[in-house]
């Protein structure tokens, strides 16, 4: 037996209901040659000011509700823009705008509707509540929390009003607590730099910009107990420069308070052989002597018995009274480190030759 022929299977999709005129959720923006259509757009304008009003805001309302936001807003304004005469459907527009425009997040055209609203009625829950949610992602807490209270003052019973309320404040404590902590951290900062700065200022220590601190900058020593002072005991970071061979070394905690005889015999101790650069085996810790270049370009021996804080006051001290002090470059202070005796005197003539010229 032949089999009968079986029906072609029907499938509609929803462009295909919103190509029927009776079932479109929107009417097309363009002329079109269908009556159908034209018929029904002209609908829309039919009518008084506040019907045609009322017209845009169910259709705004309809795509509202499919979450299709940015076509619910034009059907909106165009409703404003009828001049609706009913301050009720004007603010219902108003607030329905803003409702989209909360989800678009257009925060400030929230506030713009919303205060136009507000402007005539001052008990809109709608419009403070939507005003409290756009201060909210703005920021602006405080303000978003007077809206709350605002709406609460006449509508107590406003339960979305009160969790938002409730979550607005403990955001602006939470807001509150990390401004303070970060103003007392810029507080204590510009303190210690006041104190650091009042610090060299004491040391005749002058800064020389630009001040890059590669390779870290004074600081007060650890063994200092309780809040710092410009006083109190200070680390800097120092290099020991052997011209002769064009090299350094670079001591990281350079306490001012330890002889500098202290340091070479650490940097050279007797026992361990030369360093590979040393040539001529001259770099031991009694034949060497240690000089640093001030300011104003003096050059000043240090004795081995000297701690960083005799230098400090030699070098702030000059035969006519003038200021001087120690050079502080990109949070070091130099020292140069020579072998006595030929050496010593070659370079030191070669110095001066050098800074005369200059």
């Amino acid at each position: 037996m032949a089999s009968l022929p079986q029906p072609r299977p029907v499938t509609t999709t929803e462009d295909d209901f919103n190509s029927v005129p009776l079932f479109m959720r929107a009417l097309p923006e363009e002329d079109t040659a269908n009556p159908t259509i034209d018929a029904l757009q002209s609908l829309l304008y039919e009518g008084t000011p506040d019907e045609i009003a009322s017209n845009f805001k169910e259709q705004g309302n309809e795509y509202f509700k499919g979450k299709r936001y940015r076509e619910a807003l034009k059907f909106y304004t165009q409703g404003v823009d009828a001049k609706p005469e009913d301050s009720a459907v004007r603010e219902a527009l108003l607030c329905n705008r803003a409702a989209c425009n909360l989800e678009l997040q257009n925060y400030g055209s929230v506030l713009r509707d919303c205060s136009s609203v507000l402007s005539q009625n001052g008990r809109s829950s709608k419009a403070l509540y939507r005003s409290a949610l756009a201060l909210k992602a703005l920021g602006r807490l405080e303000e978003a929390v007077d809206s709350c209270e605002r709406c609460l003052a006449f509508d107590t019973d406003n339960k979305a009003v009160r969790e938002l309320l409730g979550r607005l404040k403990v955001a602006r404590d939470e807001a509150t607590k990390r401004e303070q902590f970060k103003q007392e951290k810029i507080r204590k900062e510009r303190e210690e730099k006041a104190i650091l700065k009042e610090a060299l200022r004491l040391r005749n220590l002058v800064v020389v910009p630009p001040a890059d601190y590669p390779y870290g900058f004074p600081h007060f020593a650890k063994r200092h107990t309780g809040p710092p002072t410009p006083s109190a005991p200070m680390i800097i970071p120092a290099f020991f420069v052997y011209p002769q061979y064009h090299t350094s070394d670079l001591i990281a905690e350079f306490d001012e308070d330890t002889t500098f005889s202290s340091h070479i015999e650490t940097m050279f101790p007797p026992e361990n052989s030369a360093p590979e650069w040393d040539k001529e085996g001259e770099y031991t810790a009694k034949g060497l002597v240690v000089y640093i270049v001030t300011f104003s370009k003096r050059l000043l021996k240090i004795g081995g018995k000297m701690t960083l804080k005799d230098v400090y006051e030699v070098a702030g001290k000059t035969k006519d009274g003038k200021k001087d002090g120690l050079e502080l470059k990109d949070g070091y202070v130099s020292f140069i480190v020579l072998p006595k005796g030929d050496v010593e005197k070659g370079w030191i003539a070669d110095f001066k030759q050098e800074r005369d010229a200059q």
